[in-house]
């Protein structure tokens, strides 16, 4: 790597704030392309529609997905998009001050809880009120909150000195 490059990463040692650091920019591109398109949220966000009642009655449903209905629909709105995209931005940020101060025990809490929260928010969504499903829009912020979860909780004895 050329020093110009290097100058600029967390000068802490360890792979932690390195990974903080890159989930911070991905975090802000994703910030970006939820303010310019659906597309991408509507990955996260999507549920199966329960077919229409027997009695003809016009109301759907959405229910979690089965082998046996693959029509989908996403409860993603342009406003939705934009408070996940301000979300998600504000998470960044907290997650990018952690990469650069990581012994400071408070900044180093609030990016832990900034992966807490997003693992309690994707996790309900797919399991209590299934506006996600289990698939690729939704595996990555999954893997990447329970594993930086698990990660920074392991860690803090290393990072974070009393």
């Amino acid at each position: 790597m050329s020093s110009a490059f290097t100058s600029h990463l967390p000068p802490f040692e360890g792979l932690l704030p390195k990974w903080l650091l890159l989930v911070s920019v991905i975090s802000v591109a994703n910030s970006i392309q939820a303010y310019s398109t659906l597309s991408y949220t509507q990955r996260v966000y999507s549920s199966v529609i329960a077919p229409s009642p027997p009695s003809g009655g016009l109301s759907r449903t959405l229910k979690q997905p089965s082998a046996s209905s693959p029509e989908t629909s996403s409860p993603v709105t342009p406003l939705s998009a934009r408070t996940f995209g301000t979300w998600t931005f504000l998470s960044s940020i907290i997650r990018l001050y952690a990469a650069y101060h990581i012994n400071d025990p408070l900044i180093y809490q609030l990016a832990l809880w900034t992966y807490a929260i997003a693992w309690g928010h994707f996790m309900s969504e797919w399991w209590i009120f299934g506006t996600a499903r289990w698939g690729a829009g939704l595996a990555g912020p999954v893997f990447v909150s329970t594993g930086s979860l698990a990660w920074m909780w392991l860690q803090k004895d290393f990072y974070v000195h009393s």
